[in-house]
Protein backbone atom coordinates (compact mmCIF):
# COMPACT_ATOMS: atom_id res chain seq x y z
CA UNK A 1 0.00 0.00 0.00
CA UNK A 2 1.27 3.43 -0.94
CA UNK A 3 0.83 5.92 1.92
CA UNK A 4 0.83 9.64 1.09
CA UNK A 5 0.61 12.71 3.30
CA UNK A 6 -1.53 15.62 2.08
CA UNK A 7 -2.86 18.80 3.65
CA UNK A 8 -6.22 20.50 3.09
CA UNK A 9 -6.68 21.52 -0.57
CA UNK A 10 -3.83 19.28 -1.73
CA UNK A 11 -4.44 16.49 -4.23
CA UNK A 12 -3.23 13.17 -5.53
CA UNK A 13 -3.77 11.80 -9.03
CA UNK A 14 -4.72 8.24 -9.92
CA UNK A 15 -3.81 7.68 -13.53
CA UNK A 16 -4.32 10.76 -15.66
CA UNK A 17 -8.02 11.34 -15.07
CA UNK A 18 -8.88 10.68 -11.39
CA UNK A 19 -8.07 13.40 -8.86
CA UNK A 20 -8.52 13.02 -5.09
CA UNK A 21 -8.59 16.30 -3.12
CA UNK A 22 -8.39 16.67 0.67
CA UNK A 23 -11.39 18.96 1.20
CA UNK A 24 -11.22 19.15 4.97
CA UNK A 25 -9.87 17.58 8.14
CA UNK A 26 -11.77 17.60 11.45
CA UNK A 27 -10.63 15.58 14.47
CA UNK A 28 -10.47 11.98 13.22
CA UNK A 29 -12.36 12.52 9.95
CA UNK A 30 -10.94 13.42 6.55
CA UNK A 31 -13.26 14.73 3.81
CA UNK A 32 -12.17 13.81 0.31
CA UNK A 33 -13.38 15.12 -3.02
CA UNK A 34 -13.16 12.83 -6.05
CA UNK A 35 -13.01 14.14 -9.60
CA UNK A 36 -13.39 11.29 -12.09
CA UNK A 37 -14.96 10.65 -15.49
CA UNK A 38 -18.63 9.67 -15.35
CA UNK A 39 -17.80 6.15 -16.54
CA UNK A 40 -15.60 5.55 -13.46
CA UNK A 41 -17.54 4.13 -10.51
CA UNK A 42 -16.57 5.74 -7.19
CA UNK A 43 -17.92 4.04 -4.05
CA UNK A 44 -17.08 3.85 -0.36
CA UNK A 45 -15.67 0.39 0.42
CA UNK A 46 -18.72 -0.67 2.44
CA UNK A 47 -21.07 0.25 -0.45
CA UNK A 48 -18.81 -1.47 -2.99
CA UNK A 49 -18.80 -4.63 -0.85
CA UNK A 50 -22.61 -4.64 -0.54
CA UNK A 51 -23.02 -4.23 -4.30
CA UNK A 52 -20.50 -6.99 -4.98
CA UNK A 53 -22.37 -9.27 -2.56
CA UNK A 54 -25.63 -8.75 -4.45
CA UNK A 55 -27.35 -5.95 -2.55
CA UNK A 56 -29.71 -3.91 -4.75
CA UNK A 57 -28.26 -0.70 -6.15
CA UNK A 58 -30.13 2.36 -4.90
CA UNK A 59 -30.60 5.13 -7.47
CA UNK A 60 -28.67 8.34 -6.95
CA UNK A 61 -30.64 11.26 -5.58
CA UNK A 62 -30.60 14.54 -7.45
CA UNK A 63 -28.46 16.08 -4.68
CA UNK A 64 -25.85 13.33 -5.18
CA UNK A 65 -25.80 14.04 -8.90
CA UNK A 66 -25.41 17.76 -8.28
CA UNK A 67 -22.47 17.16 -5.95
CA UNK A 68 -20.76 15.08 -8.62
CA UNK A 69 -21.35 17.78 -11.26
CA UNK A 70 -19.45 20.41 -9.25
Amino acid sequence: MLVLSRKTNQSIMIGSDVRIVVVGIERDQVKLGVEAPRDVSVQRLEVFTEIRNGAPIVALTSSSNQARDR
